[in-house]
């Protein structure tokens, strides 16, 4: 669902009256003019993504506030409250909150989109850098042709989510769930992916290099047809999935390599294992693989 002017137009008027500023005041404190003011809130423009996330700011309101089909819930109401020291107004009927979000093709540049819920299906073909998405619910989330650069999503639910065809360079994914979610032809650099959680998560036909993975959780994980460089795993990898990958200066260190399968991957004499484990099964299929079997115990 698209951003609808007159809707945003009204919220607009209704949470700055809540806060007692007129038209002239809020215009000051966003540096424009009043008649721009009175022109959203007639819906006959509307402020950019930019804009409105200042204008939550200083109106008090989460940016969630200004889809169309947002009702208040009780964090919103709380912070209304807290502002006006007036009762706010009651969410209308029983219908759930949701968000009507479509900021696909956008260009976003140091917006803060934390603690934003149910995000799905929204940011295709956008260019985002420097935005932070800290603590947000982004589950089910599709990203088609993207530019997503310097981005925070620290904490953030990102599971079950389709990327495709993006360039993810310099986020901060630390502590995600990317559980289930499904990344295809994408190049994917200099990502610090700590304690990430990607179970089941598969990566195909595209980059993985020089991402930092400290303690991540690698559960039923697949990558094929990956080219993988500069990467170190460790901690557990179980019932994992190699296939057709290229490997340039990768290491497996301190790692436990439980029924995980290699089969057909390219440049593997030159991977590195230091210090570590492997099942029987493990074994083996590394050794067809030509691996340099050095630096490997196998488990009792």
């Amino acid at each position: 669902m698209m951003l609808n002017s007159k809707s945003i137009g009204n919220k607009i008027g209704t949470a700055r009256k809540k806060v007692n500023l007129s038209q002239a005041e809020l215009a000051r404190q966003v540096s424009i003019s009043s008649q721009a003011v009175g022109k959203w809130e007639r819906g006959e423009s509307m402020p950019d993504i930019a804009t409105l996330n200042r204008l939550a700011e200083i109106l008090g309101v989460d940016l969630n506030y200004f889809s169309e089909s947002f009702q208040p819930g009780d964090a919103e109401v709380a912070k209304i409250e807290s502002l006006t020291n007036q009762p706010a107004e009651s969410p209308a009927g029983d219908r759930k909150k949701k968000t009507g979000w479509d900021m696909s093709t956008l260009n976003l540049v140091d917006i803060d989109f934390s603690g934003l819920t149910n995000l799905h299906e929204k940011f295709s073909s956008s260019n985002m850098q420097r935005c932070l998405f800290v603590g947000s619910n982004m589950s089910g989330l599709l990203l088609n042709s993207n530019n997503i650069d310097g981005c925070d999503f620290t904490d953030s639910d990102i599971s079950n989510s389709r990327i495709q065809s993006s360039n993810l360079g310099n986020n901060v994914f630390k502590n995600c769930s990317l559980k289930e979610t499904e990344i295809s032809k994408s190049n994917i650099s200099a990502c610090d992916f700590t304690d990430a959680d990607f179970t089941k998560t598969t990566f195909k036909s595209g980059n993985f290099l020089k991402n930092k993975i400290v303690k991540a959780r690698w559960n039923g994980t697949s990558l094929i047809d990956m080219q993988i460089q500069d990467t170190v795993f460790e901690s557990t990898l179980e019932d994992c999935f190699f296939e057709n990958c290229t490997f340039y200066g990768v290491k497996f260190q301190d790692a436990t390599l439980i029924n995980t399968f290699f089969k057909n991957n390219r440049k593997f004499k030159r991977v590195q294992f230091v210090d570590c484990k492997a099942d029987k099964i493990t074994y083996a299929f590394l050794k067809s693989n030509q691996a340099n079997l050095t630096g490997i115990t196998l488990l009792s």
